[in-house]
């Protein structure tokens, strides 16, 4: 019994060490917190935007700017063709960064 229990408390000590010990997978996250990193083959290699948010933030600015425009009838032509224009204009400019 005394052996079990010295066993069980052996366990306990030893798990949380292994828990707090960084995995293969932890480690091979940390060359991806920055904008660049070097690659093992050499090369450099860069994270950019895919252009979610300026796609959202054109589409709504060119909705205002449009329905703004468009002053007669019921202005959804306007509004419509505002935020797509404004939509394709911001995912372009937002996916377009380099980082050098």
């Amino acid at each position: 019994m005394r052996n079990a229990l010295m066993a069980l408390a052996a366990l306990s000590l030893a798990v949380p060490v292994s828990m707090a010990l960084p995995t293969d997978g932890a480690q091979a996250r940390k060359h991806y917190r920055y904008k660049e990193w070097r690659g093992r083959d050499g090369r450099t290699y860069c994270r950019k935007s895919n252009g979610t948010t300026g796609l959202i933030v054109g589409g709504v600015g060119g909705a205002l700017v449009g329905r703004a425009i468009d002053t007669r009838g019921d202005r959804a032509t306007g509004t419509i063709l505002g935020a797509a224009g404004g939509a394709l204009l911001g995912k372009s400019i937002d996916s377009k960064r380099t980082c050098r």
